[in-house]
C-alpha cells in the first residue's frame, strides 16, 4: 500500500500546479533547460564538496574546524530531510499532474522538502558567516538551484520554500552551537 500524503498537500498541490506547470514550461527553451540542469547537477553535491574542501585554504588554521562544521551540519540536515520526506510522502508534481513535464530523472517519488534547496541555502548561510566575500558569486547559484527544482518539474514552490527554511534553520543552529 502506497503511503498517503497529508490532506494539506492535496490542497497545496491544486493551488500550485498551474504555476509549476508554467515555470516548467519554460524548459522548452534549450539554453534555459541546459542552465537549469547544470544548476541542478551543481546542487547535487559537487559544489558543496568543493566548498567544504576549500575551507582550510580559505580560512587557514580555522579552516579544518569550519570544514568539519559544514560536514556535520550537512549530515544532520540530510538525516532530518530524509525523516521528513519519508514521513510526509508528497508526490512530485510531474507524478501528480501529467501536464507538468519532468526534465531530469528524479531520485524518488517524493518532493517535500527540496533537499537541493535546503543544502544551497544552508551552505549560503554558513558562507555568509565565514567568507561573506563569496556571496556575490554564490547567491546567484543558490537562486538558480532553487528555480531549477521547479523549472525541471521536480518540485512545487512550497517544497522549495520549505527546503530553504530548513536549510536556513540548520545553518543558524550550527552557527549557534559553535564558538
Amino acid at each position: 500500500m502506497k503511503p498517503r500524503a497529508p490532506v494539506v498537500f492535496e490542497r497545496l498541490d491544486l493551488l500550485e500546479w498551474h504555476l509549476c506547470q508554467r515555470l516548467a514550461g519554460f524548459s522548452i527553451h534549450r539554453p534555459w533547460l541546459w542552465l537549469l540542469r547544470l544548476a541542478s547537477k551543481a546542487g547535487d553535491w559537487p559544489l558543496w564538496v568543493a566548498l567544504i574542501a576549500a575551507q582550510p585554504w580559505l580560512q587557514g588554521r580555522e579552516g579544518w574546524r569550519i570544514a568539519l562544521q559544514y560536514t556535520l551540519t550537512a549530515l544532520v540536515a540530510i538525516a532530518f530531510y530524509r525523516l521528513v520526506k519519508t514521513r510526509l510522502c508528497r508526490e512530485r508534481p510531474f507524478i501528480t499532474f501529467s501536464t507538468i513535464a519532468c526534465q531530469e530523472p528524479a531520485r524518488d517519488r517524493y518532493s517535500f522538502p527540496s533537499g537541493h534547496t535546503m543544502h544551497a541555502v544552508m551552505f549560503c548561510t554558513l558562507v555568509a558567516a565565514h567568507t561573506p566575500w563569496l556571496l556575490p558569486s554564490l547567491i546567484p547559484v543558490v537562486a538558480l538551484i532553487a528555480v531549477s527544482r521547479v523549472g525541471l518539474g521536480l518540485h512545487y514552490i512550497s517544497d522549495v520554500a520549505a527546503g530553504a527554511a530548513i536549510g536556513y534553520g540548520m545553518a543558524l543552529a550550527s552557527l549557534a552551537l559553535t564558538p
